[in-house]
This record gives C-alpha cells, sequence and structure tokens, in this order.
C-alpha cells in the first residue's frame, strides 16, 4: 500500500517524474506478530513530511510512503526514483537526524540528468547505508 504526500506534476503517463519513497515500516518492534507503538520509519517520514513543506521541490518530487520495502535488517530505508536516472536505495537511516540531508540529497538527484550522486558530494548521512544503484529504464 502506498500513499503520494505530495501532488506534483506528472509525466504525458500521468507518472510524477521523480519520486522519495520511505519506508513506514522499518525500524518497528513488534511483539506476538503485531507491531507496537509508531515505527522509526514512520516517525522519519512525519519529519520528512513537515521538512517538505517548506522545501523547494516539494511539488516536483513528491514524497510517496510504502508499506514495505524487504530491507526490514536495515533500519530506516528511503529511495530515490525517476524516468531515466539511476535509483537509489539508502538503508541504515537514523530516524532523527537524517530528515533534512535526505531532502538535501533528493535536491541534489534532481538536478542531475543521469541521477548519478558520487560519494564525496552527499550529505553525511547518506554516504554510507547505500543497499543498491539501479541503472534506469531504458
Amino acid at each position: 500500500m502506498t500513499t503520494t504526500v505530495n501532488i506534483s506534476p506528472t509525466s504525458s503517463l500521468g507518472v510524477a517524474d521523480h519520486t522519495l519513497f520511505v519506508c513506514k515500516t522499518c525500524a518497528s518492534v513488534w511483539q506476538d506478530g503485531k507491531r507496537l507503538g509508531e515505527s522509526g520509519g514512520q516517525k522519519l517520514l512525519s519529519q520528512l513530511q513537515q521538512l517538505a513543506q517548506d522545501w523547494d521541490l516539494r511539488d516536483e518530487f513528491p514524497i510517496q510512503e510504502v508499506e514495505c520495502m524487504s530491507a526490514c535488517n536495515r533500519f530506516c530505508v528511503v529511495a530515490f526514483a525517476a524516468k531515466g536516472k539511476l535509483t537509489y536505495l539508502f538503508g541504515d537511516l537514523a530516524v532523527d537526524g537524517s530528515a533534512s540531508a535526505i531532502l538535501e540529497c533528493a535536491s541534489q538527484y534532481y538536478v542531475k540528468a543521469d541521477g548519478l550522486l558520487p560519494w564525496s558530494e552527499r550529505p553525511e548521512a547518506l554516504k554510507k547505508g547505500i543497499l543498491a544503484k539501479i541503472p534506469p529504464l531504458s
């Protein structure tokens, strides 16, 4: 289940050109098969939504919550994706202190024609924990 948080310009196919995916079940505490309280992913999502209200790209780069991104052992997970660009999957992000770095890195990703995010240019919080760099569809 996914929910788009921001409304954004779309391509001729009705799909947002850029999307920031945020796993809302990451860093959950489970007991007897049920999640207890608010997950770390939900907290990170809330922080991103709050910061994105003042983000220059809030209308061009929607934040989309995702039920699970199958990186459960990697704490908080986000992904940057866009048509014709590399897709990045980052994990092990701290609940507190990562949101501004995520939006900063998303801004860098937005202006790169191919989406390439060199390690040296990424914010400190996103230099570690990269789980995947997926080639664009052609």
